[in-house]
């Protein structure tokens, strides 16, 4: 499978708990960060962002979950 191919699965848990979803796609681990590896910063972060999102409505997080999951 592709990479960057999201299973159904995956965009079932973005809708019911969107945090859960990009959890599993990402992680959520920051230790460790090369600031120069901005790709990698990024991805890292996605979590957060989801997370944060959810926090302050529920809609623009399933909203970014799913985006994070399909990019």
């Amino acid at each position: 499978m592709e990479p960057g191919t999201a299973t159904c699965l995956d965009i079932i848990l973005a809708i019911i708990l969107p945090p859960l979803g990009v959890f599993l796609k990402f992680g959520c681990k920051l230790c460790g960060i090369r600031l120069a590896d901005r790709q990698n910063l990024w991805v890292q972060v996605e979590f957060w962002i989801c997370l944060v999102l959810t926090l302050l409505g529920y809609i623009p997080g399933i909203i970014y979950a799913v985006y994070a999951i399909t990019k």
